[in-house]
């Protein structure tokens, strides 16, 4: 069963309707799931990250684990900072090569197109 969701930042949580995304992130946290950014950003400011952290129970940087997207190590840093078996988790993201990176690591990916796809895609794997 699926219990945890990564979602990339650049790409997915900038999109224009990336609202209703954080939404689901609010709503499906609150519900149980456990959720992690994942991205090759350097790092990000302590008032970023507190407010990241309303949505996402581990945040992950490359340039603070030192290993980036499409290398697997990086999603499985993540999972276990959930602390989720890969298998048990989605990973989102713009980028085809990441998404095949978490895939190679054991996770489902969705690769993200439109915020509404994207949702529709969670709402099956999820249900």
């Amino acid at each position: 069963m699926l219990k945890g969701l990564l979602v990339d930042y650049a790409g997915v949580l900038t999109d224009q309707d990336a609202a209703l995304l954080y939404e689901y992130l609010r709503d499906a946290r609150a519900n149980g799931m456990r959720t992690a950014l994942v991205s090759n950003a350097p790092g990000a400011a302590p008032e970023m990250k507190t407010e990241l952290a309303r949505y996402f129970d581990a945040l992950v940087f490359s340039g603070e684990v030192g290993v980036a997207k499409p290398n697997r190590e990086i999603y499985l840093v993540a999972a276990e900072r959930i602390g989720l078996a890969a298998p048990r988790c989605v990973f989102v993201d713009d980028a085809e090569r990441n998404v095949r990176g978490a895939v190679a690591a054991g996770m489902v990916g969705v690769h993200h197109r439109t915020i509404a796809e994207t949702l529709d895609e969670l709402a099956a794997l999820f249900s």
